[in-house]
């Protein structure tokens, strides 16, 4: 068996917890304390993500799309898969470490990826984005925790609030569209969605092909 080996750590924003970049032969890992937030090898639901937001915005010009969280980069790649090339995405990640990781020793899984022309990268709170404009975007896709929590940074709480759900309404287009990815179902995120005034969808999809393990993508759309 290949052993991991540590390559990196750095500390979530509030200095509270600490994310470790970790690699067993081709294989990389994100681990926050003994969570593993993400894994190379696991990519089907965040690929699901960017690819279920680009459906419901299908025939949209020029279509503006904020991705909160880098991670490893999968919901960026299949977004830039997705839309065309009028389109604009922003990457709002909170932990400079991730963008480093990702020019760095994730390099050869990101490839040139974050040098596409279409795309933006903020070092700033996706909630931040968020509150700065209204109608600023047509989607908005949150892969920042493992769910409707702020696992990662308390801050998140913030971002599945009813006030956080009530600021991502008026950021949206008519008819754009929030995104939100769960390694589980949330019956009282759901529920606020809907208070919030979105029509909401909430898909089951696998982490890896047919047999991985079951998250939920929630597609909450703002009303034309």
């Amino acid at each position: 068996m290949i052993p991991w080996i540590q390559l990196d750590s750095a500390r979530t924003p509030d200095g509270a917890q600490e994310l470790r970049l970790k690699r067993r032969g081709a294989e990389f890992s994100i681990m926050l304390g003994a969570n593993e937030l993400m894994n190379s090898r696991l990519s089907g639901s965040e690929e699901a993500l960017a690819t279920l937001s680009c459906e419901r915005l299908a025939g949209r010009r020029r279509p503006r799309i904020l991705i909160g969280g880098l991670g490893m980069g999968f919901t960026l790649r299949a977004a830039l898969a997705a839309f065309g090339a009028d389109a604009a995405i922003t990457i709002a990640e909170l932990v400079p470490a991730v963008v480093a990781w990702a020019r760095g020793p994730m390099a050869e899984i990101f490839h040139d990826c974050l040098d596409d022309p279409r795309v933006t990268i903020q070092e700033v709170d996706v909630g931040q984005l968020i509150k700065a404009d209204s109608d600023a975007w047509d989607a908005i896709l949150l892969d920042v925790d493992n769910g409707p929590e702020g696992i990662v940074y308390q801050g998140n709480d913030s971002l599945y609030s009813a006030a956080g759900l009530a600021a991502a309404l008026v950021a949206l287009s008519p008819g754009g569209v929030l995104a939100v990815w769960s390694q589980g179902p949330d019956s009282g995120f759901t529920r606020r969605l809907k208070q919030a005034g979105f029509a909401v969808e909430e898909i089951n999809t696998r982490a890896r092909g047919k047999r991985g393990a079951r998250h939920v993508i929630w597609i909450a759309t703002k009303r034309l």
